[in-house]
């Protein structure tokens, strides 16, 4: 079994002085600066050969750039790294469509759109569910731009972490460095990467260490179906006789006040309209919701620790946020929740601590009464005159054939393990009426 190296992220939120601040937002800005000349340049080569520039002709091309002596030498190499990587994926997708791993539909009276095959995934690096019609990388509009320090550039001292700027810096400004505080938490050599993040306004210091990993005691025999909501974010069923419900109201009731006052603040203001108020009211809300995001994942897997469950599995449909048509006011509290980013974080959880995370596509989990064990057919291979034997009659009831009332959402995710009982070799005898008529309702926002 090959054991992935795993990182996290830590982010600081900077407090810097004027002087300090100034010397960021200088880094920040010809980042961007040097980004748009490597873009440039990439986008010419593509047009005159049809090839794309490597990170090595984009460092040889504009070793002797303006911004790129502005910057440390390695920072400005990851810079141009960051490009050449987005004109690597642009002929990835173009690959894809043409190999045919790479799905391109054109729905009705929308945008064409491109979506990937299952096979095109690594299972670790995902790119988004649905892409626009592949172009080449563009330009940004000023603004800053991520900053990246590897490891080896960054000294440790007495004042905090030295952070070196480029001879152009020294001799235009008499400046050679500046500092930024280090975390008492974290082992300075296990630090892989320093990052620079501009963001609504505010900086933060990124820090990328190595995670070690934890071989937990755990039956892979046992499993967790997750069936992903809205008022109910996740609706959990185990075949270990427990169940749970992770409440969303909270998150939902953010992004609603989110909503309106962005809609009261640009109110009468131009396209494209922007303040820092709305660049402070929208960093808090993402902060609520990275922190919403991270506290949910934790309570799954401690949940899964405690009863030594060892197997996920999660119900999801690519490219659901995207096609959904519930709504114009449902759609809008749908696709803001980052249930997406929820589902990543759990897989990344189980990878560090040794757990399977599957997959599966949910297509009549919420139809099939699971009591009454329905056939499960996938999307678009439903048997003709197949019907289910309950029926759910209102929001979060759902009754069966012999009239048992269960909840709707226990019964999907109970349905999502039968998908792939057989697959994996699950055993689901244990799972009883009484696990999905009640589950525990977990307001994990209030503590």
């Amino acid at each position: 079994m090959i054991r992935l190296m795993l990182y996290g992220c830590q982010q600081i939120l900077l407090n810097p002085d004027n002087d300090l601040r100034a010397i960021l937002e200088f880094l920040c800005c010809e980042a961007t600066k040097l980004s748009n000349c490597g873009t440039y340049y990439g986008r010419q080569l593509y047009f005159k050969t049809g090839r794309i520039p490597s990170k090595f002709d984009l460092n040889n091309e504009l070793a002797d750039n303006i911004h790129f002596a502005a910057m440390y030498s390695q920072a400005a190499q990851q810079c141009l790294m960051s490009v050449a990587e987005s004109f690597k994926s642009f002929v990835g997708l173009l690959k894809g469509i043409k190999n045919g791993t790479v799905r391109q539909s054109e729905p009705p009276g929308s945008i064409p759109v491109v979506t990937f095959a299952r096979s095109s995934w690594d299972g670790i690096f995902r790119p988004t569910d649905f892409a626009r019609n592949p172009k080449l990388p563009g330009y940004r509009d000023g603004g800053l731009s991520l900053v990246t320090y590897p490891a080896q550039a960054i000294k440790l001292k007495p004042q905090g972490l030295r952070f070196p700027l480029g001879s152009k810096v020294k001799t235009w400004f008499g400046i050679a460095e500046f500092y930024l505080p280090m975390p008492s938490n974290l082992d300075y050599k296990q630090i892989r990467e320093y990052r620079i993040l501009p963001k609504n306004g505010e900086l933060y210091l990124e820090l990328v260490y190595k995670l070690p990993t934890i071989q937990a005691d755990v039956d892979f025999n046992k499993c967790l179906g997750i069936d992903p909501g809205l008022n109910n974010w996740l609706t959990c069923v185990s075949n270990v006789g427990t169940s749970l419900i992770v409440d969303g109201l909270h998150l939902k009731s953010l992004n609603q006040w989110y909503n309106k006052r962005i809609s009261v603040l640009k109110e009468n203001q131009p396209q494209g309209f922007w303040s820092k108020q709305l660049a402070l009211i929208t960093e808090k809300r993402n902060r609520q919701v990275r922190d919403a995001v991270n506290k949910a994942a934790r309570l799954i897997l401690n949940h899964c620790l405690e009863n030594k469950i060892g197997t996920i599995v999660f119900g999801w449909n690519e490219g659901q946020r995207q096609n959904i048509n519930l709504g114009s006011k449902t759609n809008q509290k749908f696709v803001q929740i980052p249930t997406a980013r929820l589902k990543d974080r759990i897989s990344q959880l189980c990878q560090l601590y040794g757990l399977k995370f599957e997959e599966t596509e949910e297509s009549y989990t919420s139809k099939a009464s699971f009591l009454d064990s329905d056939l499960l057919p996938t999307f678009g291979e439903k048997p003709e005159g197949w019907q289910e034997s309950g029926k759910r009659v209102k929001r979060g009831l759902y009754v069966c054939a012999n009239g048992t009332k269960i909840n709707s959402d226990a019964n999907g995710a109970a349905n999502i393990l039968r998908k792939v009982a057989v697959k994996l070799g699950l055993d689901l005898s244990r799972i009883s009426s009484g696990d999905l008529i009640a589950p525990l309702r977990i307001r994990f926002w209030i503590s």
